[in-house]
């Protein structure tokens, strides 16, 4: 069987990702890529790495001939415009996997208070699987809709997410210090990402309300049962690609902040039969994940506290290949098709 894709919203770094993990793919084919902007072009004036590689022309969008020519549609478009694009391609019994933040939490107050808009499909809000293979592959694979984890939060929910279900930390007060390259801002030029504004320098954003943090709370509230009390903050680094996010949680009673072992532990059991997600010994850094679907984890101790650090290609297992890991749970192959 091949697996024939759609790419909605084609321009931007996440679809270029897509395109290129789809390339190496043996059992998938793209077969529709829209834009409203390049329509008539063809993929390679757009994408100049893909010229000589794909033979695809990009047109505007056409939910029927999506529907006629693609078996899953992977929806690269901004929060809001997905929504509307979604509920279309659904409507008419394609698969979708849905890259913006539109269906990613519970309650559709949440989402219109952090993205200042009444939600487009409010019907799907709660009641769309989250992307997290890891965790929810069994309702991945017979969902009509997935939505794709934010990158940040992937980074945050895997080490995470077993410590709480187990009750191994206590939720009342997390601390996630991220840093991001800049390809984590997408493609759209905007002032401070440009080189002189960014390289040699770190930065701040986002400080108390980047949009990732309810996110990262509504998906770990699932694991613990209790909305976590949890601090995020966001940094920007002058790198192109990879997310570091040190992690700074309190041992619940019964354990000691001087031994990390039951952290590695419980990590080997729950992720050691998995492809990509590896308790490390070592320190991690971003370049020993470049370019992979693969999440290094480790914990050590600092005072009163586990350190959880936990690294990621935010364009990939932050993004583009966690989307086509989705893919393949949904349609029942090996989920490291494409990715190895």
């Amino acid at each position: 069987m091949t697996i024939r894709v759609g790419i909605i919203g084609a321009t931007g770094y996440t679809a270029l990702e897509t395109l290129r993990i789809l390339l190496r793919h043996p059992g998938a084919k793209v077969t529709v890529a829209t834009s409203r902007g390049e329509a008539g072009q063809p993929i390679a004036a757009v994408h100049p790495i893909l010229a000589g590689r794909m033979d695809l022309t990009i047109t505007e969008f056409d939910p029927s001939a999506v529907a006629k020519h693609c078996d899953v549609a992977m929806c690269c478009l901004p929060h809001g415009a997905s929504a509307e694009t979604v509920k279309q391609l659904v409507s008419l019994g394609v698969r979708v996997i849905d890259f913006s933040a539109d269906f990613r939490l519970s309650r559709c107050d949440e989402y219109s208070k952090h993205y200042g808009i009444e939600h487009p499909w409010p019907e799907r809000v709660g009641k769309t699987v989250y992307g997290l293979p890891e965790w929810f592959g069994d309702q991945i694979a017979g969902a009509d809709l997935v939505a794709n984890p934010g990158c940040y939060p992937t980074s945050a929910i895997l080490p995470l997410g077993p410590l709480l279900a187990e009750g191994l930390i206590l939720a009342d007060d997390i601390i996630v210090d991220s840093k991001s390259g800049i390809s984590g801002a997408g493609r759209t030029p905007k002032l401070n990402f440009m080189y002189c504004e960014a390289a040699e320098s770190i930065s701040a954003y986002g400080v108390g309300n980047h949009r990732h943090q309810p996110e990262m709370i509504d998906l770990l509230e699932r694991f613990s049962g209790k909305k976590p009390e949890l601090i995020f903050t966001p940094h920007l680094t002058p790198m192109e690609r990879g997310i570091l996010s040190t992690i700074y949680v309190h041992p619940a009673k019964g354990y000691t902040a001087e031994d990390p072992a039951p952290v590695m532990e419980l990590w080997k059991k729950v992720y050691g039969r998995g492809p990509f997600v590896t308790p490390v010994d070592h320190l991690p850094a971003t370049t020993h994940v470049t370019f992979t679907n693969q999440v290094q984890l480790t914990a050590r101790r600092s005072g009163k506290r586990w350190v959880l650090i936990a690294a990621i290609d935010n364009l990939i297992k932050g993004a583009s290949g966690a989307a086509v890991q989705n893919m393949n749970v949904k349609f029942g192959v090996d989920p490291r098709l494409g990715l190895q």
